[in-house]
């Protein structure tokens, strides 16, 4: 019973990944706490530009509007919405993310009035023609990787773990990820994907910051390089609102045609 106590008493006095014994647990440990960080936004709506860019510094840009709903015991469920440029106008896409079953997708094309199931096969294909992938866009559930803490180190000047990620979904694009997360609130400010050969394909850097609600934190800017072809995109959000009553009519298939 003593031994009970003091236990109790080191887990409260102490943050998880501090009394962790190995790299794995810590990682794990690590990953767990900045998922209850978020925990309890119910849902979400935001609008967001979207700039690709080729090799050769050409941009396209792109305008859209997304809304998510928090699922408890499962991954969340997105939609999105493009608005501009015409060619893609009224293209939704819907997601269904899952802990460890692969996720369910759709994507709506107005042009052809139908509604395209994504494959699980094709997760690791570019989002719309990003450098975002299916799978980069859907929820991060713990469950969806392995974790390794490897290091802390400062990064653009905030201390931060440094976390080792591995799919244990099928279908990846990546063999691991690297993450680095600030130690004050467990945000991602940097993720490195590995393709299936081991070698750095893309570099994720989230930027600019700002906390809703007094308590969650989304990244108002996102940059996604690809190492590879030269190729990056940028994300950058605005008007984020939270609790607008969405339930899970909002999310179903049916939303997809509907949403304008």
């Amino acid at each position: 019973m003593n031994k009970l106590l003091i236990s109790i008493v080191l887990l409260s006095l102490f943050p998880l990944e501090l009394i962790a014994e190995t790299a794995e647990e810590k990682g794990l440990a690590i990953a767990v706490e900045a998922d209850r960080r978020d925990l309890g936004w119910q849902d979400s709506q935001a609008s967001m530009e979207m700039i690709l860019r080729n090799r050769q510094g050409d941009t396209s840009t792109r305008k859209i509007r997304s809304r998510a709903l928090e699922v408890t015991g499962d991954g969340d469920k997105s939609l999105t919405i493009f608005d501009h440029p015409a060619d893609v106008k009224n293209t939704a896409f819907l997601s269904f993310t899952h802990a460890t079953e692969p996720d369910d997708q759709w994507l709506y094309l107005p042009a052809l009035k139908r509604v395209k199931r994504i494959a699980s096969a094709n997760k690791s294909g570019p989002f719309m023609g990003s450098e975002f992938a299916y799978e980069d866009i859907s929820s991060q559930e713990v469950d969806k990787y392995s974790y390794k803490w490897l290091r802390d180190e400062t990064f653009d000047g905030q201390e931060a773990f440094v976390i080792e990620r591995i799919p244990q979904y099928k279908h990846s694009g990546y063999t691991r990820q690297e993450a680095w997360l600030d130690k004050e609130h467990y945000r991602v400010l940097k993720v490195d994907y590995y393709d299936r050969k081991g070698a750095l394909l893309k570099t994720l850097l989230a930027s600019e910051y700002k906390q809703y609600l007094d308590q969650y934190w989304r990244a108002q800017r996102m940059d996604m390089e690809n190492h590879l072809t030269g190729k990056s995109t940028t994300l950058t959000w605005s008007d984020f609102q939270f609790r607008n009553g969405y339930t899970d009519r909002d999310f179903d298939r049916n939303s997809l045609k509907r949403a304008r």
